[in-house]
């Protein structure tokens, strides 16, 4: 037991000198696909609200609406954890970190399963919610320094592919759900709890890849033919900026505001998106279809993450920031006008670009933190911005579900009921743009002082 914990350190997963710093984003994708089924909890809603009933819901079900608090407490606890642990993952370096997030990750699910089985939601709270969140939130910032230290040269392209991760994970998580509820369904049981533990298990061994094949840059490494800056460039900075300092710039809170708002502008309509489709065109788009777009806004979502962020090292970050937050205005505003005109083929590519910008912005602030306070502490202080997404997780879907009730309830028909969500979300953006556009270079009192 000794020898795997001293496995874990910091020191004993240092590369050696022929090691291919290719080897290191499949070890963070690892990571970050297993806990991207977060994104894909979902598929288990309306089976647990009919653990007891099996076919339908029993009078003792769990209602949906006690159901949609798993989710929401779990995206709580990755921010919290990521906050409140970063500082530590940067001791102990990121395979003990990775380990930890399988840990509580996997064991979430166990204790889930626990819960299913005693239906006791307090239980299901505890495990997927606190256990597996904090396992999030360990696991989403656990690779993301190593990364940029192994890619100095491109730093957006190699934070995207892990990230990139996150936004797939869904696209393994559901089928993966579902054939093992399908498999484990019998007539006294819906499968979830076997399916919990089962997952519980598989994601387990399939993050260890990541724990394993995880390595640090030995000192005074840089990759063949490059040059690091010797001068401080616009808005990238060659000093470095303690976590404790850098909530206390102005910096910080202006990214944590590009981040929440950026990410409250989609994570509500991403929840809504296939009852919108199908009510803001009734009658072309069938439940299937509406199926379908949602699958293809994922592969989006995804893919943003990754072409976006590589799109930074060439633009700059707050460029490609202001390119966000402007096209994503300019389509949330033309969306209720796209729908009046009965075009799904616009819709669907306008919503397509949204949530790729939704996913790009998530994989281009950590190399935007770096730019602005250093390599040093950036994975600290990326895990105290993520509470931006802890925040968000909360307040774009009540602004997207309560202003859809409300509008219905004064009569608004369905397909109209969206229109003034849409326009909220186009002036999110525009404050986004403010936010981001009032970036500038950190002050250089808040830079830690090189020892004399």
């Amino acid at each position: 037991m000794a020898g795997l914990f001293s496995f874990l350190d910091r020191e004993n997963s240092v590369a050696g000198p022929n090691f291919n710093r290719w080897l290191v984003p499949p070890a963070a994708l690892s990571i970050h696909l297993a806990i991207g089924q977060a994104y894909a909890f979902s598929v288990f809603n309306l089976p647990l609200t009919k653990l007891i009933g099996i076919s339908q819901a029993a009078p003792d079900d769990w209602k949906l609406t006690t159901i949609g608090w798993i989710f929401s407490i779990a995206i709580v606890f990755l921010g919290l954890s990521a906050a409140f642990l970063g500082a530590w993952l940067e001791r102990v370096g990121p395979r003990k970190a990775m380990f930890l997030s399988a840990v509580f990750f996997s064991g979430g699910f166990i204790v889930a399963s626990l819960g299913v089985t005693l239906h006791q939601i307090w239980l299901v709270y505890l495990g997927y919610g606190v256990l597996g969140g904090t396992g999030l939130g360990i696991g989403y910032i656990s690779p993301v320094k190593t990364l940029m230290n192994w890619f100095p040269d491109r730093p957006g392209m190699a934070t995207g592919m892990a990230i990139m991760g996150f936004g797939g994970g869904a696209m393994v998580g559901a089928p993966l759900a579902v054939a093992l509820m399908n498999h484990f369904k019998t007539a006294s049981s819906a499968g979830v709890a076997e399916t919990f533990l089962t997952m519980g298990i598989i994601y387990f061994l399939f993050m260890m890849f990541g724990v394993f094949n995880v390595r640090v840059i030995p000192d005074g490494w840089k990759p063949k033919g490059y040059q690091p800056p010797q001068v401080a460039q616009k808005l990238v900075t060659t000093a470095n900026v303690s976590a404790d300092n850098a909530i206390k710039t102005p910096q910080f809170w202006l990214l944590w505001a590009v981040l929440f708002l950026n990410v409250t502008a989609g994570i509500g309509v991403l929840g809504q998106a296939s009852a919108m489709i199908q009510e803001m065109f009734q009658g072309k788009v069938t439940e299937a279809a509406a199926g379908g777009f949602v699958g293809l806004l994922s592969i989006f979502n995804m893919g943003g993450r990754f072409v976006w962020s590589s799109l930074s090292d060439v633009f700059g970050r707050k460029t490609t920031y202001l390119i966000y937050f402007t096209l994503g205005a300019i389509l949330y505003s033309l969306i209720p006008s796209i729908g009046r005109m009965g075009s799904v083929g616009f819709f669907v590519a306008g919503y397509a670009i949204i949530l790729s910008m939704y996913g790009g912005g998530f994989a281009t602030i950590p190399a935007y933190l770096r730019d602005l306070f250093g390599t040093q502490q950036v994975g600290a202080i990326h895990g105290r911005l993520l509470t931006a997404w802890s925040a968000a997780g909360v307040a774009g879907p009540v602004l997207v579900n309560y202003i859809r009730e409300y509008e219905i309830s004064q009569g608004v028909a369905k397909a109209e009921a969206y229109s003034v969500t849409m326009y909220l979300m186009a002036a999110l953006l525009v404050l986004g743009f403010i936010a981001n556009l009032s970036v500038k270079a950190v002050d250089a009192k808040w830079h830690i002082k090189a020892a004399k």
